[in-house]
């Protein structure tokens, strides 16, 4: 039992403190006039400033609580290396015994895992919530059973008692550690993008200047490099393709390393391009030859050349066909010379007369075999003998005119095959769109057919000519749209996917196979122009492989999710079609430094007056010791008795019960009256 004084006073201590002010006052003005019982007044008044204030003896029958010692075990993914699993358990069951000998304490033993996702440790975070289940006025000690490698010092919270770091790991361990810096998420096609490589070997490295490194793309095969450790080394990269490319880099497990796992890294870089080079070439003046111009010159992305054919040779005035412009038109150099600059051309109602001779055209052809595009906007002339299907363009056309000019009103239509190509497929309110005026008969002789008008006659078709990519829009109508025409249509949309799929953009190929990733989880999308696919492969890092079903979600769109066990380089494989795709960092954060070091946690042991001691070098002692005072030595650590209780019963006795306070007050305010009354 503990007994003590306490206060429980009947007014505010503010306004005890006036009424003490004034009886102050009174005893100083009796003491000025000379009265005899100024010493009793004042007595008198502190007998009732006493009571006022209310003491009483307090004795409380109190209970001694035990003092709790939190051993925190640090069981992430990088305490898997060597034997830091097996010594932190061993540790912490030999100090779970030291301190279960202690007198009145008691142990809690937390594990921490690998949180979700790329977190890294939170060892800080379990200690936080530890507390906060515990009365902090109970906790002696924290002791950390760690590599030391903490992801979360910034969740630091206010330490009650002296925190210490048992380290695991051995001071001769070393690491290999490969580092991509300032990797960027776009990068231009054409263009050079620099990556900054470092290879660094920490901890008890054996002397090593250099080692080598693999660099893969698209998981193709590797190319070896010799790379000096230590040192930063600039490497520009042009990317091979447009979307996703996945870059690999790779270096070698040297002997005793200590893990593998940071010695590769993975970057995703989505290649973009800067602009596209268009080369229209206009046959004549009309009413769409405007609207083609300036649904390409809206585009900030379009270099746009506008090649126009003002005046047509046949009119008989004599003006020679080179002289027909008012400066030289680039004829050979735009046809001839500079047509690889070129990403598409357009022919607008483009019939020959004689101002691009047959071997422009026929190099037209050449550059479509070789990776071109074409796209072309058939007017009447198509239908004519002066068509350009009857020129050397006509190998690299996919459909044949019949010479037949439909001139009547219809609604342009997707097939069934363009329901599932990217170019057509989710252009929706098909049944709204305005009608146009006029179709150019022609045979489909390859390619697809995307679009249809009158009677189901091809409208739009696609083909593949080579590496190169050709559409023939079979009527020069569809500037109606763009001007509103009953509604109008979607004519912006499909332009800008004919061109997009005519570059070759991933996204639109109508046979494709590709991964979106998130996290650990990756979206598998197959397009495709067939009824049925079958399942995909996935390889996973480890080389095993697994069979994944995918589901129709649009026409010619299957999609399935996938969740990686494991982080690293995924293949990815259906028909002919593949893919690669990286989950997460190639080294996840618990491998990115995986020496066991108390150099971060060294400023939050410090300011406890703990201690960091490794293992290696034997369990310390426990000892008590004195709260603020330094509680780590020389083999041993410390833990601070909080001496804390619980109470159980509070007696309280007054110390001026009421009957003696009205008599002391009575009787000094009498004795000071008399005794002033005599002299008087």
């Amino acid at each position: 039992m503990t007994g003590s004084i306490v206060f429980d006073p009947l007014l505010p201590w503010m306004f005890i403190a006036g009424l003490a002010g004034l009886a102050a006052l009174g005893v100083a003005l009796a003491l000025w006039r000379g009265l005899q019982g100024w010493a009793l007044r004042a007595l008198a008044a502190l007998v009732v400033l006493a009571a006022l204030a209310q003491p009483s003896y307090q004795i409380e029958d109190r209970a001694p609580l035990s003092n709790i010692v939190l051993i925190v075990e640090d069981k992430s993914a990088s305490q898997s290396l060597g034997d830091r699993l097996n010594d932190t358990s061993n540790a912490a069951v030999a100090l779970a015994a030291q301190l279960n000998a202690r007198e009145n304490t008691e142990i809690r033993r937390i594990e921490v895992r690998d949180g979700e996702g790329d977190t890294g440790t939170l060892l800080m975070s379990a200690v936080s919530d530890a507390l906060a289940e515990e009365p902090r006025g109970r906790i002696a000690g924290i002791f950390l059973l760690s590599d030391g490698r903490v992801h979360d010092l910034e969740r630091t919270p206010d330490l009650p008692a002296p925190l210490h770091l048992l380290l695991t790991g051995k001071e001769t361990d070393w690491d290999r550690r490969l580092i991509v810096k300032n990797a960027p998420a776009f990068a231009i096609l054409g263009e050079s993008v620099t990556l900054t490589l470092r290879v660094d070997d920490e901890g008890a490295a054996p002397q090593t200047g250099s080692t080598v490194i693999d660099i893969s793309v698209d998981g193709a095969e590797p190319q070896r490099f010799d790379m000096p450790i230590g040192q930063d080394i600039e490497l520009p990269i042009t990317l091979p393709h447009g979307g996703l490319n996945v870059i690999q880099f790779t270096v070698p497990t040297a002997e005793d390393e200590l893990t593998d796992r940071n010695n590769t890294a993975l970057v995703q870089i989505n290649g973009v391009r800067d602009r596209l080079r268009v080369l229209l070439v206009s046959g004549e003046p009309h009413a769409g030859g405007r609207t083609w111009r300036n649904l390409l010159k809206s585009d900030s992305s379009v270099d746009l050349v506008h090649f126009t054919i003002l005046r047509p040779p046949e009119k008989q005035d004599g003006v020679p066909v080179t002289e027909l412009s008012l400066i030289a038109f680039p004829t050979r150099e735009l046809f001839l010379e500079k047509i690889e600059d070129f990403d598409l051309i357009i022919f607008d109602r483009y019939k020959r007369r004689g101002i691009l001779p047959a071997i422009y055209l026929d190099n037209v052809a050449n550059y479509v075999e070789e990776g071109g595009a074409v796209l072309i906007a058939a007017g009447s002339d198509f239908a004519s003998a002066d068509s350009i299907y009857r020129s050397p363009l006509s190998s690299i056309i996919p459909a044949e005119p019949t010479a037949r000019v439909i001139e009547r009103g219809y609604r342009p239509g997707i097939t069934d095959l363009g329901d599932r190509h990217p170019v057509t497929s989710g252009l929706a309110g098909a049944e709204t769109w305005g009608r146009w005026m006029r179709q150019i008969e022609v045979d489909p002789i390859g390619g697809d057919v995307v679009m249809s008008g009158i009677d189901d006659k091809p409208l739009l078709v696609l083909d593949r000519v080579g590496e190169g990519r050709v559409a023939l829009i079979a009527s020069d109508h569809a500037w109606l749209w763009s001007r509103g025409f009953e509604g109008g249509g979607p004519q912006l949309d499909l332009l800008r996917r004919l061109a997009h799929w005519m570059m070759k953009e991933p996204e639109l190929e109508e046979e494709a196979l590709w991964a979106e990733p998130t996290g650990q989880t990756m979206r598998i999308i197959r397009r495709t122009l067939d009824e049925t696919i079958g399942t995909v492969t996935v390889t996973r890092p480890d080389g095993t492989e697994e069979e994944i079903t995918l589901e129709e979600v649009t026409p010619g769109r299957f999609e399935a999710l996938y969740t990686g066990p494991e982080i690293g380089l995924y293949r990815l494989a259906e028909g002919d079609q593949e893919a690669v795709v990286g989950l997460g960092p190639a080294a996840p954060r618990e491998f990115e430094q995986t020496i066991a070091s108390g150099e971060v946690l060294e400023p939050v042991v410090d300011g406890t007056r703990g201690g960091v001691r490794r293992l290696e070098d034997g369990l310390p002692s426990i000892r008590s010791v004195g709260e603020g005072r330094p509680a780590a030595g020389r083999g041993w650590l410390g833990i601070t008795p909080r001496e804390a209780f619980e109470t159980l019963d509070v007696t309280q006795t007054p110390m001026l019960p009421g009957w003696l306070v009205l008599l002391l007050a009575s009787g000094l305010i009498l004795g000071a009256w008399l005794r002033e009354g005599r002299r008087t």
